[in-house]
């Protein structure tokens, strides 16, 4: 599943994705895809909720979370 995020919203809705598929299934955040201070981060929907919890993001945002195995 793809989705394309405001950075205001990103740890809300790493939170409801929690609820949803659980804080074990993996997926990853891209910000600022094809431009200079690109990031990309990968892990649990736990992990990344508590990486971007701790920081400030800005830019534009896409989450890919991983289909149920």
């Amino acid at each position: 599943m793809v989705f394309y995020e405001s950075p205001m919203r990103l740890v809300k809705t790493l939170h409801d994705l929690i609820q949803y598929f659980g804080a074990g299934r993996q997926c990853a955040v891209s910000r600022e895809l094809t431009k200079k201070f690109e990031e990309n981060a990968r892990g649990s929907l736990q992990e990344l909720h508590d990486h971007f919890n701790a920081k400030t993001v800005k830019g534009e945002i896409v989450i890919v979370v991983a289909g149920k195995n």
